[in-house]
């Protein structure tokens, strides 16, 4: 009896999911465009964003009145500092509660058209537990960009 690996049952999966879609015809060649999304304004900003340490270096829009909310996920020896948000555009809300040493969560509401820039660190490397241990000093940085339009 022959073995099925991983990767053969993740490539039926994929092939089957492609199976059963189809493009709409848009009377252009047949190129479909993609509906827009719906939780997007017409400046091309959204009205709910999501961020996480994958983030770093990204720009993104959030329409006014709309919520941003982000979660770092950390660890007890390499924690996160508390996100900063230097701007006005951005009102601090309720972020719920952290359930884990080390993870900085942050939400908050478009108040304003602006920029806010959002910040945070963490030791790149956690300190040694016995005497005589290796140590760095090593930062990672966490910054995004958000436009409020």
């Amino acid at each position: 009896m022959r073995r099925t690996t991983p990767l053969a049952l993740t490539a039926a999966a994929l092939l089957l999911a492609g199976c059963g879609s189809r493009q709409a015809d848009t009377g252009s060649g047949g190129k479909a465009s993609a509906p827009p999304s719906p939780s997007r304004s017409a400046g091309g900003c959204t009205g709910h964003a999501e961020l996480t340490a994958a983030d770093h270096g990204r720009t993104v829009c959030v329409a006014q009145g709309g919520e941003l909310r982000l979660t770092l996920d950390g660890t007890r020896a390499r924690p996160w500092k508390p996100v900063s948000a230097s701007g006005t555009a951005l009102r601090g809300i309720n972020a719920g509660f952290v359930l884990r040493p080390g993870d900085a969560t942050a939400a908050y509401r478009a108040v304003a058209a602006g920029t806010v820039r959002l910040t945070s660190s963490r030791p790149l490397c956690a300190e040694p537990t016995a005497p005589g241990g290796v140590s760095c000093k090593g930062i990672e940085e966490w910054t995004v960009t958000v436009r409020v339009g």
